[in-house]
Formats: structure tokens, sequence, C-alpha cells
């Protein structure tokens, strides 16, 4: 035991003890000092701007490819199918000649966001084919058909979009209402395109039924995709209404609808959405096909042959999706366009 006493000193000398304990043992308490705290890190540098458009040979009042295909088949039995691997030859051939794929809506309205010195190309498929695609008991593509060989040239080129514009009609995919083939794409970057009920000839057709057959599609789509904006019809055999505008607007049943852009069938690229003679009612499609058949000097490798020989017609962007850049000798731009030429 501590002996008590009664000395002044002894008293002091002890009280100054027992404050230096205190102070101690509150330097290192929940009332010390906080240390300052760490810096943050520095923010990310800025993205460099892009490069003048004339160094990358900018012309976004070019011309567009919009490819359209129909059944991927290893037995074609006409000018409208194509196999796998010729599939595969022309997305590898798009992919090194530095096409970037957009979706038709993307392209029409003008939203194309790739980088300088690529060429946008429009990727079309008609009539929901389980050819183009299917997906399996696991909720998968089925491989072989041409979504996954899409998927596959995109994973293996770096920038190439795994995007494209599938038009359906009534069952898409021959699937019963189309719920999980339409929403898989969705979900997954497609864009659904509505290419009417029965794919009639719009134009053998009265206007009612017209509305009718195109209506009654997008009434289709948005109930197995409630989640999908529907903004672009293709054309069963490239035949308008007898009043064009009603391919682009109309009501049927309840159901409106209202596009900004119809796919021909056509046989030669697109002008440019900021182009003056860009028409989104009439948007030429060229039929995927090889360098031999009927009418081969309208397919695609004849098409993409003659934009690689002149590549100043094509359309080339220059990286700032805010701008629309040209040479001064490019096709007249649209009315309200703001078009940087040099």
């Amino acid at each position: 035991m501590f002996a008590l006493t009664n000395r002044p000193g002894a008293v002091l000398a002890a009280a100054a003890a027992l404050g230096l304990l205190v102070s101690g043992c509150a330097g290192s308490g929940p009332d010390a000092a906080t240390a300052p705290p760490a810096p943050r890190p520095a923010p990310p540098p800025p993205e460099p701007p892009p490069p003048a458009p004339e160094d990358v040979g900018a012309n976004e009042l070019g011309d567009v490819p919009v490819l359209m295909y129909h059944r991927i088949t290893s037995e074609p039995s006409g000018v409208y199918e194509r196999t796998p691997e010729d599939f595969r030859a022309e997305l590898q051939r798009l992919a090194d000649e530095d096409y970037v794929p957009v979706t038709a809506t993307e392209f029409a309205t003008g939203d194309i966001d790739i980088p300088a010195g690529k060429h946008p190309v429009v990727l079309t498929f008609d009539d929901g084919a389980t050819s183009q695609f299917q997906v399996d008991g696991a909720g998968n593509p089925l491989p072989g058909t041409a979504v996954p060989i899409l998927l596959d040239v995109a994973e293996r080129n770096p920038g190439f979009a795994p995007k494209a514009t599938f038009y359906v009609f009534d069952p898409p995919f021959e699937e019963p209402t189309g719920q999980r083939s339409l929403t898989w794409l969705h979900e997954h970057g497609f864009e659904i395109g509505n290419h009417t009920v029965g794919h009639p000839n719009l134009g053998q057709v009265p206007a009612e039924e017209a509305q009718q057959e195109i209506a009654g599609m997008h009434r289709i789509i948005r109930e197995a995709v409630p989640q999908a904006q529907v903004r672009s019809l293709a054309l069963p055999l490239g035949v308008h209404p007898e009043d064009e505008q009603l391919a682009a607007a109309g009501s049927a049943d309840g159901v409106d609808y209202r596009y900004d852009s119809v796919m021909l069938v056509g046989s030669n690229p697109s002008s440019s959405p900021h182009a003056a003679d860009f028409d989104p009612l009439n948007v030429p499609r060229i039929r995927s096909q090889g360098p031999e058949g009927e009418d081969a000097d309208y397919g695609s490798t004849a098409w993409l042959d003659s934009l690689a020989a002149d590549p100043g017609g094509r359309y080339t962007s220059d990286g700032d999706p805010d701008r629309i850049s040209a040479p001064q000798d490019a096709p007249p731009e649209s009315p309200g366009a703001d078009v940087h030429r040099y």
C-alpha cells in the first residue's frame, strides 16, 4: 500500500506526475488531434481533342452503305441469302476497311459517334429469320446464326461495334410473341425495327389496312419489349403505301406510330443524313451479295469496292459528334446544318 503523507512537496510532485500520465494517454485516444487527410488522387487527364478534320480527310457529307441481309444459310437458294462464311468475311472486310456499325436510327438522326477517320455502316436484317437469331434453352444466341458471328467478329476487332437493326414481322424469329428473342436483342444493344405484321405489298392495300399492318407490328414489338423504342420501318418489298407519309406516321386500333426512317430495298449507298438530298422516308439499302450472280453490280461487294476506290466520296468521321465537317467540294448540306468546311 502507498503511505499517506501530508508533505506539500510530495503532493505537488504526485499531481505533476499524474498530469503527465493523463496527458500521455489523451495523446493516443479519440480526442487526439487527427492526422491530415490523405491527398485526393489526381483526376484523370482530359481526353485529347480530336484531330483536325483535314488531317483525317473527314467528310461527313459522304455516302454511307446501308447493308441488307435476309437469311444466313449453308445452302443459299437465291441472291438474298448468304452463307455463314460469306457473312463473316464481309464483316471482317468492313472491320479491315475501318467501318464502324451504327443502328438505323443513329444513322438517320445523324447521331453518329464514331472515332475520327472511321466510316459508319448500317447492318440491317429483314424478316426476323431464325438463321439470323435464335435464343437457345439457356438463353444464349444459337451458334451459327448471324448474331453470334457478328459478336465474334466484334470481339476480334476492337472498335467494330456489334450493332445492327432487325426488322421483324409476326412471329419474330418464329417465336410466339417474340418476347425472349426481342428482349435479348434489346438488352444487348441491338435495335428492333418494324417490318409489318404479315409482309404485304403496302402499295396494293387500302390506306386503313396499311396502317393496321404497321401499327399492329408496332404493338407486338412494344408488348414483347415495353422499354424498346420502335423508330424505324423497313418496307416489305421496298414498296410504300399509296400515301407515302403513312409509312412514317399513322395510327390504327389505338396504336400510334411515328418513325425517323423508312428503309427501301434499294441498290446503292445512302446519302449522309446531313446532306441536302437525304430523304429519311426513302433510305436506299444495298443487298449483301458476292461478286457474282444476278445484279451483282448492285450488291455489297461491288459497292464496297466502289467506295474503297473513291475514299473521298464516303462518309468519314471527324471524331467530334457535335461538329459536322466536310471538304469545300463536298455535296451541299441540308438546310440548317452547320457544316465546318475546310
